[in-house]
């Protein structure tokens, strides 16, 4: 495919651009930075929108992973955020895959390339991980982010967005998946599956929708807020069980004939609740650990072992799992629009980061939306 000079020249691209970074601890703030220049295997995305992911809340209050991961920790003009989509406006020398114009969703993660997981395509587990002098990207954690009215992306991090589907709903595609990692790149989930997912949180409620879509039945929810719940029910959720009214484990059981789900998924990120979806778990079933939870977790290893359970954890959404959500939500084959809560201007993503942080009306998926 030929670059399109004359397109690219269409679109104006000013020296400058509007960017949130992180300041001192706890602190963004908005500045006047230079719009980057893609290279060889990038293009130069416009953002069109960003949702604020619980890991940005992260970042702000503790610091990105290259903090502790790799290469020295950025300055304090390091533009966060992760969940973006924009459209192409210039592209990298030798670029042909993606042309200006192109509408566009991203993933986190290009790896290096280089070492044994992302050569086996788990990229996320890359282990040159924040090393950028050996090609790793991670955009919103080691290279700046969407928090901009432009941000570079390396071509393998793209995917398209249909005209039909809305800036605010493409942002979803990262948490979309980040469900199919864990449910079915990872799990394997099959269809007929049961599966219970303890947090109403928006990664739980996504893992709802993608469960369902790929004919999990039936699909069970443990959430002790009731707003969270009948989310739940609207993302596909054949059950609801508030763990502050009744037994969790118990409920779980009785709906599953007594032998408990074939998957579960902890989204909660509290530490009791992993023993909690553990013994909600069929013999030979599988846990996925899908939230952080500060400090050590005690877990009944003896209830893992003798009951067969396959337990593992998920990071970010590798091995083309983006793709995959992507395909299904442009099949329209699910609607994550019940999500997206409240929208903010670029002026504003403080305001947006302290929604979608303390749940502020209902928060569940905050978007800032360029103008």
């Amino acid at each position: 495919m030929v670059k399109n000079i004359e397109q690219e020249n269409s679109y104006n691209i000013p020296k400058s651009m509007k960017a949130w970074v992180l300041g001192g601890p706890h602190e963004i703030k908005m500045i006047e930075k230079d719009v980057p220049e893609p290279g060889s295997s990038e293009v130069l995305v416009k953002v069109g929108a960003i949702a604020v992911c619980h890991t940005d809340i992260e970042v702000l209050h503790h610091g990105h992973p290259a903090m502790v991961e790799g290469e020295a920790p950025f300055n304090k003009d390091f533009v966060m955020g992760h969940e973006y989509m924009g459209t192409v406006v210039k592209t990298g020398p030798n670029v042909d895959e993606w042309q200006p114009g192109d509408r566009i969703a991203v993933e986190v993660h290009a790896g290096c390339g280089r070492c044994q997981k992302c050569r086996e395509g788990m990229y996320t587990s890359c282990h040159n991980y924040s090393f950028r002098s050996k090609d790793h990207r991670a955009n919103g954690f080691t290279t700046d982010g969407g928090f901009a009215e432009y941000a570079v992306n390396n071509i393998n991090t793209l995917v398209a967005v249909p005209d039909y589907l809305s800036d605010e709903v493409a942002t979803l595609t990262v948490t979309a998946g980040t469900a199919m990692y864990g449910l079915d790149v990872l799990g394997g989930l099959i269809a007929g599956q049961s599966v219970v997912v303890a947090g109403g949180g928006p990664i739980g409620l996504m893992f709802i929708a993608i469960a369902k879509t790929l004919g999990a039945s039936p699909v069970i929810i443990s959430e002790p807020r009731s707003d969270r719940s009948e989310m739940a029910k609207k993302m596909g959720a054949d059950f609801v069980i508030n763990p502050l009214v009744e037994d969790p484990v118990e409920k779980v059981k009785s709906l599953t004939g007594g032998i408990g789900v074939d998957f579960a998924v902890e989204a909660s990120g509290v530490p009791d609740v992993v023993n909690q979806v553990l013994h909600m778990t069929n013999r030979g079933g599988k846990v996925c650990l899908a939230a952080f939870s500060n400090g050590l977790t005690p877990t009944d290893l003896a209830y893992v072992v003798s009951n067969n359970i396959y337990m593992f954890g998920i990071r970010g959404e590798g091995n083309s799992a983006v793709r995959r959500a992507a395909s299904l939500l442009n099949q329209k084959r699910f609607d994550p629009s019940p999500l997206h809560t409240h929208t903010f201007p670029l002026e504003e993503v403080d305001t947006a980061i302290s929604y979608a942080e303390n749940q502020t009306d209902g928060a569940i998926k905050v978007v800032v939306k360029m103008s």
